[in-house]
């Protein structure tokens, strides 16, 4: 049971995560530790930030669809492929330990970091691109994977990727990402509901304040471009490394 004035201070918690997720992603490096402290055993506690990330992840989305930053039937392939990968990996968490992850995820999202502070392709101009749109799908599948069974640092994964592959400027590559991230949740939504692993009443709760963060974030985002999402993306991406290490290393 959930103290109910835990409620809103989850709910306050969600804005935040919300709005540094619409912009750089690693809202969950903010909410699950939320979740956990306020005693929400972990497979409900990732369950039920799905759940909310899935409702502010919508938001942003809406937002920069709306700005015509995505284009929804050329990406709707890989992010079918996204949604089996994420399926897959909320499925297998629930049978996994998924410690072994937690020493390897750091070096990539520190190796992350260093790529983003030091490419010159990490600005709002579109590049050549490396890779197609159906050959970046293995590569959104196995993020779509990752997340649905870890999770930290999806987005930061997304959005560099884009940019390095398909040569996206960084304000598409972030619009972009929550397509598929949205699509990711979605999946493992489904996948934590049917083994029970949602607090409902919690997570639409927070879904108000994760929806209210993803709207004021993804505005924010794209009145400042990739000015604001660059150093954002390099503060999330280390920010999950030295969380990532200590809980790790002190067993949390």
């Amino acid at each position: 049971m959930i103290d109910l004035w835990l409620y809103p201070l989850l709910t306050g918690v969600a804005l935040i995560a919300g709005f540094i997720d619409a912009i750089a992603g690693g809202g969950g490096l903010i909410m699950m530790p939320a979740l956990l402290v306020s005693g929400v055993p972990p497979l409900q506690a990732l369950g039920t930030n799905k759940l909310q990330s899935m409702c502010g992840t919508f938001v942003a989305m809406r937002n920069y669809g709306a700005k015509g930053l995505i284009d929804w039937r050329a990406n709707l392939p890989t992010a079918l492929i996204v949604f089996a990968g994420s399926a897959s990996g909320a499925l297998l968490v629930q049978y996994v330990e998924a410690r072994t992850l937690a020493l390897v995820i750091p070096l990539l999202l520190l190796a992350n970091a260093v790529y983003i502070l030091v490419s010159p392709r990490m600005s709002d101009e579109d590049a050549h691109q490396r890779l197609s749109a159906a050959g970046y799908a293995p590569v959104g599948g196995a993020i779509g994977l990752y997340d649905g069974f870890f999770g930290p640092g999806t987005g930061s994964f997304f959005t560099s990727t884009l940019v390095a592959l398909r040569g996206y400027g960084l304000t598409r590559a972030t619009a972009l990402c929550k397509y598929f991230n949205w699509t990711s949740n979605v999946a493992a939504v489904l996948l934590f509901a049917l083994s029970g692993q949602v607090l409902w009443l919690l997570g639409a709760s927070m879904a108000v304040g994760a929806m209210a963060g993803g709207w004021l974030g993804s505005h924010t985002a794209m009145r400042y471009g990739a000015k604001l999402i660059r150093p954002l993306l390099v503060t999330a991406s280390i920010a999950m490394t030295a969380r990532l290490l200590w809980g790790y290393f002190s067993g949390g």
